[in-house]
């Protein structure tokens, strides 16, 4: 246990978006955590858990006022690196949500000034911390490759959180805001390199500017012979049908998350939640037929999304406190970013893009 163990790390939250407040919460929540500060450029209408911290405007000022042992970013993804890198370097470690960087250039300086400085950094890939996720990729690699890997999250969105998305739109594709998640899950159930990504888009919303879309796919090919599809789209025009899809095939057999129908796209617990997986097995008898009924796995009891956010600031505590090794975890964070702004620039110019 190092130095920190014997006492509550201050932490200081940047951003008071969806996500932002969520990790607040977590923060306030969390025995090993005391919250020094909150910093949002505007002033936000928050929760009566969080109402009572000081509020402050300026990142950088705050920074240097609080000292804070952990900085935690939840703000838009072009101020991701330039922020932790600085919180880093003003000694603290960082939690950042994902994507880590605009760039795999970006991602790449922050992970080095972790490592410079032995600060932890932690990624927020809520999917690591879910019980049924983890449980997937566990039947996905029992089952063995190579893998199709089927994977969308559609959202129709309208009204704020609309507003949200198109905020996020200035800066950020839908693939890139949420395809890490399920690329991550794609290169934690294949052993295989990804080498080569293509991608399209389509900008189905008015007013989106530098040849952004606000929905797009792209397939990733691994050496191994693994193929993977991810499909996202935002905003009020977005279909209902089939916006949830997480599918894993191999030729053992197939392991999916099944979602109960009265679940929407805009309800944001149903991004993690699974409801029941559904493990299918190609063995099949001398007949032809299928040898085994499918295995239905019932998730009941899974955590909701603040009950992820509290797993993942529960695992940034003892990353600190047991002094725990993130250099994977780092080097995963950077790998998924890369398909996904490669995918990115697939979509942009019109051409497949090698790893």
């Amino acid at each position: 246990m190092t130095e920190t163990a014997h006492r509550k790390l201050t932490v200081m939250v940047v951003g008071l978006g969806q996500m932002g407040q969520s990790h607040a919460l977590a923060y306030h929540a969390h025995p090993g955590f005391e919250i020094v500060g909150l910093v949002n450029r505007s002033a936000r209408d928050l929760p009566g858990a969080l109402a009572g911290y000081p509020l402050h405007h300026d990142f950088a000022a705050a920074l240097a006022a609080l000292k804070p042992d952990v900085v935690s970013i939840a703000t838009h993804t072009d101020t991701h690196a330039e922020m932790a890198i600085a919180a880093i370097e003003a000694g603290a470690h960082v939690f950042v949500e994902k994507p880590l960087a605009a760039t795999v250039a970006e991602a790449e300086r922050v992970t080095a000034a972790a490592t410079a400085h032995g600060r932890k950094l932690v990624v927020g890939y809520i999917l690591r911390h879910h019980p049924s996720w983890m449980r997937l990729i566990s039947e996905a690699r029992d089952l063995g490759g190579p893998y199709v890997f089927r994977m969308n999250l559609n959202q129709q969105s309208s009204g704020p959180a609309w507003k949200i998305h198109q905020e996020i739109l200035k800066t950020t594709s839908p693939i890139v805001d949420c395809g890490v998640h399920y690329v991550d899950v794609m290169c934690q159930i294949t052993d295989g390199r990804p080498v080569e990504v293509r991608g399209m888009g389509l900008a189905l919303a008015p007013g989106l500017k530098d040849g952004m879309y606000n929905y797009g796919q792209f397939q990733v090919l691994f050496d191994d012979g693994s193929i993977g599809w991810y499909e996202a789209g935002w905003g009020p025009m977005i279909s209902e049908t089939a916006y949830f899809v997480k599918d894993v095939i191999s030729p053992g057999g197939s392991v999916s998350i099944v979602m109960e129908d009265k679940a929407g796209s805009a309800d944001i617990n149903a991004h993690t939640q699974t409801s029941r997986l559904r493990v299918h097995h190609a063995e099949t008898g001398a007949d032809g037929a299928l040898a085994r009924a499918d295995d239905w796995l019932d998730m009941e009891g899974e955590p909701d999304h603040q009950g992820l956010c509290d797993r993942e600031q529960d695992y940034l505590y003892r990353a600190i406190v047991e002094d725990r090794d993130l250099t994977r975890h780092m080097a995963d964070a950077v790998a998924s970013l890369g398909i996904c702004l490669a995918a990115d620039e697939s979509i942009r110019t019109g051409r497949p893009v090698t790893l």
